[in-house]
This record gives C-alpha cells, sequence and structure tokens, in this order.
C-alpha cells in the first residue's frame, strides 16, 4: 500500500491545540492504515489504497473539520515526492553561507509563474525563495523573528494555503519513516 506524509496547517499554533494520539485517531477512523505523527506540528505518516493526493487531502481535511471543528489545510506528498523535495537544493553553497534556516512551503497546487513573480518581490538581504512545483524554498539568512516574511505573507502573496516545514524536518520524516518504520508512533525531536 502506498505511504504517504502530510503537512497540515493551523495544527498546535493559534490555540489549536491537538494531542497527537487523537490526531492518529482521527487518521484512522478515516480509514487510513500505519498512521505515524512526527513532532507536534502536524506531520502525519500513513498508508492508503488510493494513489490521488488531491482525494486523500479533501478526505483528511473533511475528517479533521468534522473532529475538531475547523478547518485544517492538508497536503499530501507520497514518500517518493518527499525524498525529491528532501533532496532538493534549490540554493547554491554560497547563498547558504552564513543562512539561519531553510525552510520548504507546501501549496496544493503548481505555483505559477505570476505567483513566483510577486513572490521574488519579497527577496530582500534576508530573505530569497525558490519554487519547485508545489514547494516554496525560503532561505533565511536571520532568525525568521527578523524577516518580514512569513507563512502569512506567502499565503498572501499566493492567494492560496500553504504550511511551512523546516528542510531537516522533512529530511527526518523521510529518512525515518521510507522504509515502513515507526508506525503508529511519534517520534519526539
Amino acid at each position: 500500500m502506498p505511504r504517504y506524509a502530510v503537512f497540515l496547517r493551523a495544527i498546535n499554533v493559534g490555540g489549536h491545540t491537538v494531542k497527537m494520539d487523537a490526531l492518529r485517531g482521527i487518521f484512522e477512523s478515516l480509514g487510513l492504515n500505519g498512521v505515524a505523527t512526527f513532532i507536534v506540528s502536524g506531520n502525519v505518516v500513513f498508508e492508503a489504497p488510493e494513489d490521488d493526493a488531491p482525494t486523500l487531502e479533501r478526505r483528511i481535511s473533511l475528517g479533521l473539520l468534522e473532529a475538531l471543528g475547523y478547518e485544517v489545510a492538508c497536503f499530501v506528498r507520497s514518500m517518493e515526492e518527499l525524498a525529491e523535495i528532501a533532496a532538493h537544493q534549490p540554493f547554491t553553497a554560497a547563498e547558504l553561507e552564513g543562512a539561519v534556516s531553510v525552510n520548504v512551503a507546501f501549496t496544493a497546487a503548481a505555483v505559477s509563474a505570476e505567483e513566483e513573480r510577486r513572490l521574488r518581490e519579497h527577496r530582500t538581504d534576508i530573505d530569497d525563495f525558490r519554487v519547485r512545483g508545489r514547494e516554496v524554498y525560503w532561505l533565511c539568512r536571520r532568525r525568521q523573528s527578523e524577516s518580514t516574511f512569513s507563512n502569512a505573507a506567502l499565503e498572501k502573496t499566493l492567494g492560496r494555503p500553504s504550511t511551512l516545514r523546516g528542510v531537516s524536518t522533512v529530511t527526518k520524516i523521510r529518512a525515518r519513516f521510507a522504509g515502513g518504520g515507526g508506525r503508529g508512533s511519534s517520534q519526539p525531536v
């Protein structure tokens, strides 16, 4: 059965607290198998017989709305896609030198040329961006609290939901769950 990771928006931020056991239970109630969470920021790995990410995103989103009482944007990626996302090197070594963080923003659909143009308008001495399909890579050369950019700014620029994760988190999820390990457990980090 295919294995996926889903990155959830609005889990354990902004007053929306969800225990990982409860989150796993919601996913299991949706008929998803091998459910595991990774840290407490809305990262869930599961198996499903479907191979259509948009269908899975809708199914999970509706299940979370019913269980939690608020909308949760869901961004599903296969383990193969996650491997490509984690391995992608959008910035040169020189660009990475002295950078504090590199994040990846997940979106539901590919970023258009017009959206990418609007995103480039946010480039500063602190922040730089690269787009690859449904992902936006954000290089931050200082602490994110010193940047004027955020996920809210990204969503406004794109005109649609997104959620951010550190590239290191994406890499750890891929490494931990690609081979089938960690089923039904949370990984505290």
